[in-house]
């Protein structure tokens, strides 16, 4: 049995918390470049020059990519072989996000109870999945999700019979009803399958694979294509103002369900998709 104290993963957290905020990941950014390249509106092509300019500026000068630092995704993958010592885990995840935001001086978006909307004033509490995997290692992946892509996700509970063109036509709908808002070129996670709560955290998840990382689904991987091109077909573009990139990816994962089910959840990122990770 391997030992972690709790203070280990407060001052990962801390770290996470401005690395993910400051510095857009690689795969990202060159998914921007390469759609600066293809993008055939002069106006969309100028737009995504800017974006890909502000998040190197970013990462220069270690200043957050968008003003909405979002609320504070946590994934763990905690190795069955780990005992936490020194405290309880996610008190140690929250103070983490606590000092990072104060260190990096990053904006405090969450509020208390979704009515009386007193700011906590500190970005917590955070939303922390957890997962137990063989081994003793901990993965931690931090994901500030912003929400003007957050409140464009989307939910159905559609019937088997729908299909693939049900979700096609779904994810195109929602994609289209959002419009500039989401500020894109979006990445959309989608999920399909499990239940109502299952379906929606795979979309979230699915916003974490690689951008040159197709589903290893052949039938899936086909679906991502179709989507994209799909999206890309709306004619939104970069940031709303016409193009032919919507979207830089769709990543899609999938999940068993029940015979009278097929859930399907949305969940839009911006051009600023960002996360970071590390191994304890």
């Amino acid at each position: 049995m391997r030992e972690v104290n709790v203070a280990e993963v407060a001052k990962a957290v801390e770290k996470l918390s401005i690395e993910a905020n400051c510095c857009l990941p690689e795969d990202v950014l060159i998914g921007l470049q390469r759609a600066e390249a293809e993008e055939k509106s002069p106006l969309g092509k100028e737009i995504l020059k800017q974006i890909i300019a502000n998040a190197e500026i970013a990462q220069k000068e270690q200043m957050p990519i968008c003003q909405d630092t979002g609320m504070s995704i946590v994934f763990l993958e905690i190795g069955q072989e780990i005992h936490f010592t020194g405290g309880y885990l996610y008190d140690a995840i929250n103070e983490g996000i606590r000092k990072g935001y104060s260190k990096g001086f990053l904006r405090k978006s969450i509020v208390n109870h979704p009515f009386l909307r007193k700011n906590t004033n500190d970005n917590t509490p955070a939303i922390i999945h957890s997962e137990i995997v063989p081994g003793d290692k901990l993965k931690i992946v931090l994901m500030p999700k912003g929400a003007g892509s957050e409140n464009m996700s989307r939910l159905a509970m559609l019937k088997p019979a729908e299909g693939k063109k049900g979700l096609v036509d779904f994810v195109r709908k929602a994609v289209e009803e959002a419009g500039a808002n989401p500020c894109p070129p979006l990445i959309i996670g989608i999920g399909i399958g499990g239940n109502m709560e299952k379906t929606t955290l795979l979309a979230k998840k699915a916003l974490l694979r690689p951008l040159n990382q197709p589903n290893r689904d052949g039938e899936i991987k086909a679906l991502e294509k179709e989507i994209l091109q799909t999206v890309n077909a709306s004619g939104i573009g970069p940031q709303g103002f016409g193009g032919i990139i919507t979207a830089l990816a769709v990543h899609i994962e999938y999940y068993p369900t029940h015979i009278a089910s097929l859930p399907v959840a949305v969940n839009l990122s911006c051009h600023a998709t960002r996360h970071a990770e590390c191994l304890l």
